[in-house]
């Protein structure tokens, strides 16, 4: 197995000499790939002091933008991709690599204690929920970036990809939207050395956002179905009420009822469309 182990960093300057030095430790045969994501610091430096081969953003693009790059230029078939923040420890990634053979992607799962704090952990216990509604299956960690999978494989869902820190959550969704298998390794993440680039309250209220448009995009009547059948029911709801009352079809029975029917067709053309994108995907499109 030829593994190549992905890392982007911007400002990591502090935690790359370990954490390097750890995957010498742990996988040493690797390919150590950091992406410097147009830092300021010397984290390019630092990296390529410790012998990874550095890739260079001329600026910064994002977080998930820095991931594609380094799977791009991956020459291993299997690809390890992991935080340059410290939280990961390279110690699990051999026990990852034992279960990458058996599933598509095996993620590092944190435990409840090594969430930062207590609004990431109900953050991400409510992603994790909606995630696993979407999809029904049991997602453990959405939005872990550790994660194991097959550089093929991951090369066919590149285009979807955002540029940002919600790659995890797309990439979670889009295997499983295409019948791929996950599994997950319960892990402890570390607290992060230097200062988060995540914003509690804004990043929040982004990922909650992105939870709905990747919802809509891989499986669309998990959100139209349940809008409709909301709607229907409100709508037959206020024709019975009148009915009984004063003997008569409102105008509010009538335009919740419509709305539903339309909202209903347009979650099955979605459906298609997803469908067809995806065929595509599978096809080498």
């Amino acid at each position: 197995m030829n593994i190549s182990v992905v890392i982007p960093v911007h400002n990591e300057e502090q935690a790359l000499p370990a954490l390097i030095m750890g995957l010498r430790q742990h996988v040493p045969d690797a390919e150590i790939i950091v992406v410097d994501d147009g830092s300021t610091d010397t984290s390019a430096a630092t990296a390529r002091r410790l012998g990874a081969r550095v890739i260079n953003h001329p600026y910064k693009i994002g977080n998930g933008a820095a991931v594609k790059t380094g799977m791009r230029h991956a020459s291993g078939d299997t690809i390890v991709l992991m935080d340059g923040d410290g939280q990961h420890d390279p110690a699990d990634i051999p026990r990852m690599l034992t279960l990458a053979g058996d599933y598509d992607m095996v993620v590092g799962a944190r435990s409840r204690g090594s969430h930062a704090n207590l609004f990431r952990l109900f953050a991400n216990s409510i992603y994790n929920f909606l995630a696993s509604y979407v999809t029904k299956f049991a997602i453990r960690d959405l939005t872990s970036g550790f994660r194991v999978l097959r550089k093929e494989t991951a090369l066919r869902y590149l285009c979807l990809l955002p540029n940002t820190f919600s790659y995890p959550t797309t990439i979670t969704l889009a295997f499983l939207r295409s019948g791929r298998s996950i599994f997950y390794v319960p892990i402890t993440a570390h607290p992060r050395i230097g200062t988060s680039k995540i914003r509690i309250l804004h990043d929040g209220f982004v990922f909650l956002l992105i939870i709905i448009k990747i919802t809509t995009l891989y499986s669309p009547l998990h959100i139209f179905l349940p809008v409709s059948a909301l709607l229907f029911i409100m709508g037959l709801v206020n024709y019975i009420y009148w009915f009984i009352t004063e003997t008569r079809f409102t105008n509010m029975s009538a335009m919740c009822i419509l709305s539903s029917l339309m909202i209903f067709m347009m979650g099955l053309i979605s459906e298609q469309i997803t469908q067809m994108r995806y065929d595509r995907i599978e096809n080498g499109g």
